[in-house]
């Protein structure tokens, strides 16, 4: 039995690919399937199933086109009303691989559909879960993703989600391994740990929802401090119910090479967002105008997610020479598969014709600290809530780049205002669509925060309320 965790760093999220006896499967996969077809023929193995925890919301699964290629049935938990060919498991139901065996714990909750593979090793012996959005590493499902799906509120969810996690999960051996969809950084929970795999033992310990006093408590836990989620969630969720259009198919028609004119030409008739997946550094000095700039070289795939709210959104690329197709796969990965090409030749190319540019005001962190008068400046400080809280230039406002199509409304376009995030990255993606809004009253902190510490200007961690977003 071999079984391996295939984790990408950029979704915070864990595929599995298991082996036993010439027969494979694989759990959650991605959308681009290639990988997963290169190791089956490496190994010289039959994919038996695929096997899907919950539709997800956070990503586009591969389950579609990899059954599509390999005839291999794809499995949810109950309740899954597929609109494709699948099966709908029955709680309990064990399927046969090579010589271990895969047990269905349906574990409602996050989704109603949301269950918990077992696996059983040759021997009989419980030997891993893979528990999905179910039970994470230092946490739990957010319960509040299904609620209009389920007509439930997120209290009743997360009541089911107890149950599910006491009755299913906490009665099994501490030796068993537990292997979650996703890792810190994902925003389908709050408290997640940096590590990828634990033992149940461990996390009986150290996980805060799996010991709470009783239901009461695990719903108030659970249901605490939960932010909105990203707005392309639900199309996500759709897509893994319904199918969508071939990876490849995607692949082909987002990487048509355009020439400038030709891009120009069709940024207007379609009416196609520009997004240049270059990074800060070298986006800030010039670019095509309009472009919004959501590094490669970052989260880049869940920034999309959260910065364009409609999936079906006509896209041209401006990248790095030779990264196109991986921008085109990131961008699949979460439901964009609207990609019309990208600029052939890049930016310079763009501007070796003479054609417009635009550039980002942006200044060094030892620049800000001699312009900026505290008290008197406004500087807005767009990282998460938790990353101002615990330390931040005094006297700054809370903005996060999650909420700037809240926020940018309420922006005195007269009022001229400092912008920084952690290390720029987000800073950067801020500034460009500001500035694709009509808004340039503003000036970016090169570094951000972090190079802001070692000026030598006063920070604190007191928190102000009314300098903070109300979320």
């Amino acid at each position: 039995m071999k079984v391996e965790q295939i984790y990408t760093g950029c979704l915070a999220q864990g595929a599995y690919y298991i082996v036993s006896n010439g027969e494979a499967a694989i759990i959650d996969p991605l959308r681009e399937i290639q990988p997963y077809l290169d190791r089956l023929a490496k190994d010289g193995v039959k994919l038996k199933y695929i096997f899907e925890t919950h539709f997800h919301a956070d990503f586009v699964s591969g389950h579609v086109d990899l059954s599509r290629k390999t005839g291999a049935p794809i499995v949810y938990g109950p309740n899954a009303a597929c609109e494709f060919e699948c099966i709908s498991a029955q709680d309990g139901q064990i399927f046969e691989l090579g010589q271990v065996k895969i047990k269905v714990l349906h574990t409602p909750g996050h989704t109603m559909e949301s269950t918990t593979f077992l696996l059983i090793d040759e021997n009989g012996k419980d030997h891993a879960i893979f528990s999905g959005d179910t039970l994470f590493l230092g946490d739990v499902g957010r319960p509040d993703l299904a609620q209009k799906a389920a007509s439930m509120t997120q209290e009743q969810l997360a009541g089911l989600l107890y149950v599910s996690l006491y009755a299913k999960i906490m009665p099994l051996a501490d030796d068993v391994i537990v292997y979650p969809a996703h890792g810190a950084g994902s925003a389908c929970g709050k408290n997640m740990m940096k590590e990828t795999v634990d033992t149940l033992g461990n996390q009986k310990k150290v996980n805060y929802a799996l010991n709470q006093p009783n239901k009461e408590a695990f719903i108030a836990a659970v249901t605490e401090g939960l932010l909105p989620p990203p707005a392309y969630f639900g199309a996500n969720v759709a897509m893994n119910k319904k199918g969508y259009a071939s990876v490849e198919d995607v692949i082909h028609r987002g990487t048509t090479a355009l020439t400038p004119a030709e891009f120009e030409a069709v940024a207007e008739s379609a009416g196609a967002l520009i997004l240049d997946t270059r990074d800060s550094a070298e986006f800030w000095k010039g670019f095509v105008p309009q472009s919004i700039n959501i590094g490669l070289k970052g989260d880049f795939a869940p920034w999309v997610g959260a910065m364009i709210v409609d999936v079906q959104q006509p896209i041209l690329l401006v990248t790095e020479p030779g990264v196109e197709e991986e921008a085109v796969i990131r961008l699949s990965r979460v439901g964009f598969d609207n990609v019309l090409g990208y600029l052939k030749g890049g930016f310079e190319a763009w501007k070796q014709e003479g054609r417009e540019v635009d550039t980002v005001n942006r200044i060094p962190a030892a620049k800000f600290a001699q312009e900026v008068k505290i008290g008197e400046s406004m500087v807005v400080d767009i990282r998460k809530e938790s990353e101002y809280q615990a330390e931040h230039v005094e006297e700054a406002y809370n903005k996060p780049l999650a909420y700037i199509n809240e926020w940018i409304k309420d922006i005195n376009p007269s009022e001229h205002f400092f912008l920084h995030c952690a290390g720029g990255y987000r800073s950067m993606i801020a500034a460009s669509i500001l500035q694709s809004r009509g808004y340039r009253n503003f000036t970016e902190v090169e570094g951000g925060f972090k190079a802001i510490a070692e000026t030598g200007l006063p920070k604190t961690d007191y928190v102000c309320q009314s300098k903070m977003m109300k979320i």
